[in-house]
């Protein structure tokens, strides 16, 4: 139990039953909080996060309001209306940023006074509303770092670093982040970049606390089944790597395209469960390497949360991908169920991520670099006939999940924050 009951309010534009990952960190978060005796409520969107699929406008949204029932307690879910939907472009995506920050404000400002505000970063500088609202009453504010702007639109050519928006928004950061209670990053990477360049002089206390799954979906007796398309023709009776999520721009696939030209097209497949910027690429690599030109890559759009365990339970092996330049401006959610599942990880990025880390200390996989066609086409022979290996690497998996990376471990930890603040 808290020390006290609180009232705390959760920012961000998703909420389950939508798909996004960040959706079902924040219901973590609010059902752990309102079983410890708090009054949660939690202020986020209707939109989705793919467009069309996996709408969070579920049963009884039609008032803006909702429940969502923990084991013991009750959150409170106000879903404000959110032009736009999904990530389909640009546009798409402002217009839906800028029509949650309004109307997240507006529902903010109007409930009773809180005592915790923890906020999340999508839509980026969600935070502001918060901070504003700390110069006028008690709130103590928390931010929930998902990735970083406007490093990240800088780093992939969306934004000028020079330019007048830029200035803007780095400013803007150098007011927020002193003004902050805590800051949540979601590995050290993320937390040097942001205090490097906006914690001088006061400095806001910080925490690491990497993304989770729940441990009630991933019992140690698992027995989930194979998801029904590992018996389509391009996947059956092969070692399938599979990588799940968003393909976003943070992520690259040319070393993997690559391996699979080396790779035996009867043994090997890449399965891709998910969507986003980059697909248009794996397409065009799946038509490449069709006709037996190389190990097969099969696509497979958004699927729900519950089939995730499915997917994983058929593949030998997980995929993670992070471009060089996303280096402590985003951390790769996919690494949490494959961890869970006990599936060996094969990551191909950047040192210092929140996945080379935990390769490098739970020993649970293979951490390597862009361009090491020759160190992947190896990693995935020798865990397509090494059953010793593979048996080690996945108790090491299930190991790195129970000890650092589900939410029995990572929800105590934001218990400390809230209570402490």
């Amino acid at each position: 139990m808290s020390a006290r009951p609180r009232r705390i309010t959760i920012l961000n534009q998703f909420y389950p039953p939508d798909l996004a990952p960040t959706a079902h960190l924040a219901a973590s978060l609010a059902r752990h909080r309102a079983d410890q005796g708090d009054t949660v409520t939690v202020i986020c969107g209707r939109s989705s996060y793919v467009g069309g699929a996996g709408s969070s406008a579920g049963p009884g949204t039609g008032h803006g309001t909702d429940g969502d029932t923990g084991a013991t307690g009750t959150v409170t879910v106000i879903r404000v209306a959110t032009p736009g939907s999904g990530k389909s472009s640009v546009l798409t995506r402002l217009t839906g940023y800028i029509g949650f920050h309004l109307g997240a404000l507006v529902r903010l400002v109007s409930l009773p006074r809180q005592d915790v505000v923890v906020s999340m970063t999508t839509p980026p500088y969600l935070v502001t509303w918060p901070v504003l609202l700390a110069l006028i009453s008690r709130v103590r504010v928390v931010l929930w770092s998902m990735d970083v702007y406007p490093d990240a639109a800088e780093r992939f050519d969306q934004v000028d670093p020079r330019g007048t928006t830029s200035r803007v928004l780095r400013a803007l950061n150098r007011w927020l982040y002193p003004r902050l209670d805590h800051l949540v990053t979601l590995d050290p990477a993320m937390t040097d970049l942001l205090v490097s360049q906006y914690g001088r002089g006061n400095r806001p206390a910080t925490t690491v606390i990497p993304n989770w799954e729940p441990a009630e979906l991933f019992p140690d007796d698992s027995t989930s089944e194979p998801w029904s398309g590992y018996r389509r023709p391009d996947l059956a009776g092969r070692t399938v790597v599979a990588y799940t999520g968003n393909t976003g721009t943070g992520h690259r696939f040319d070393t993997v395209v690559a391996a699979a030209g080396r790779l035996d097209p009867d043994r090997d497949a890449f399965l891709f469960v998910g969507g986003g910027v980059r697909w248009k690429e794996l397409e065009s690599a799946a038509l490449a390497l069709g006709s037996g030109h190389g190990a097969p890559f099969v696509l497979q759009g958004y699927l729900d949360k519950s089939e995730m365990p499915g997917v994983l339970c058929g593949a030998r092996a997980s995929l993670i991908t992070l471009d060089d330049d996303a280096l402590g401006v985003m951390s790769p959610s996919k690494l949490h169920t494959s961890l869970g599942m006990g599936r060996p990880v094969i990551y191909i990025g950047p040192v210092g991520s929140n996945v080379d880390e935990a390769i490098a200390r739970f020993d649970c996989g293979f951490s390597l670099r862009h361009g090491d066609v020759d160190g992947l086409v190896d990693a995935i022979s020798r865990l397509r006939d090494d059953d010793a290996l593979h048996a080690r690497l996945s108790a090491n998996a299930r190991r790195a999940f129970d000890e650092a990376y589900c939410d029995t471990v990572a929800l105590p930890r934001f218990d400390e924050i809230i209570d402490h603040l």
